[in-house]
């Protein structure tokens, strides 16, 4: 046993929100969440997160991968992200899913990548910072790429690697995914059943753009950072999660052009690039 471990997972962008179908699609960010667990013998779980918040699905992800293990030994976990947090660029699933590889490598232990993702999942649910257990996010998050994911089912039913440029609009508000309005979300279900199509036709800008539009009506969020987007040209841009972050995908080129709009909005606007690499362990 390693007694100490260390591990990264990465953010994600939205392409469909599975709140309405079961069904979603996400693709991998390159901003970071880093976690370090060092495993002790007082069998308390600790958490520390260093941007802020509740340290319960830190926690929650060491407690069930030592259990995976029947590790009896406590711990102490701390995290630290470039992910805006409750913003919908997947920050619970980059902090559970480097958690877990973070205890994996403390345990001196592996499992495969779709068995971490779950682990983290249920640790998502039992702290309740999920509706759906956000299968997608966590896919995204761990295995890098654009992914496809039933999340009622947890299948992968695709992934595929596709370079791009990323521009996020993160305005300086938090929403909670766990407060998201699931009545509405359900209503607009026929139509984003139909952007998934899309998604799993490998139209993956249609799809999110598409997405974009049903989740800002149902959930009251503007569509004015998506429609300025589509002016310049951008053909993926979405709402990401259930906000109030807004991603785009597109040539550098045409993020130049968008990155001065964006920036009228106030908040923080975030240039960086798709992650076709996914999580791992680290020193």
């Amino acid at each position: 046993m390693k007694q100490a471990g260390y591990a990264i997972a990465y953010g994600a962008g939205t392409i469909i929100n599975a709140i309405s179908t079961w069904k979603g699609a996400a693709f991998g960010i390159d901003l970071k969440t880093q976690a370090e667990v060092i495993l002790t013998d007082n069998k308390e779980i600790i958490g520390y997160m260093e941007e802020g918040g509740d340290t319960t699905l830190i926690e929650r992800s060491v407690e069930l991968t030592l259990s995976r293990f029947g590790s009896k030994t406590g711990a102490k976990v701390a995290t630290k992200s470039q992910i805006p947090i409750a913003s919908g660029l997947k920050s619970s699933s980059a902090a559970a899913n480097a958690t877990v590889l973070a205890t994996l490598d403390a345990l001196g232990e592996k499992l495969e990548p779709l068995e971490v993702i779950k682990i983290g999942v249920q640790a998502a649910l039992d702290a309740k910072v999920t509706i759906t257990g956000a299968f997608d996010d966590a896919c995204a998050s761990m295995l890098g790429g654009f992914v496809i994911t039933d999340n009622k089912k947890k299948e992968l039913i695709k992934r595929e690697e596709r370079d791009s440029q990323v521009l996020i609009l993160a305005p300086g508000k938090r929403v909670l995914s766990s407060g998201t309005n699931v009545l509405r979300s359900r209503l607009i279900g026929k139509w984003v059943e139909m952007a998934y199509k899309e998604a799993i036709a490998g139209n993956y800008e249609k799809a999110m753009t598409l997405n974009g539009f049903l989740y800002c009506a149902a959930l009251g969020f503007s569509t004015d950072p998506m429609m300025m987007a589509l002016e310049l040209g951008i053909d993926g841009v979405s709402l990401s999660g259930t906000g109030p972050a807004y991603t785009a995908l597109g040539s550098p080129e045409l993020l130049d052009k968008l990155e001065p709009v964006w920036e009228r909005f106030g908040g923080k606007v975030i240039r960086t690039k798709v992650n076709n690499s996914g999580g791992k362990a680290c020193l």
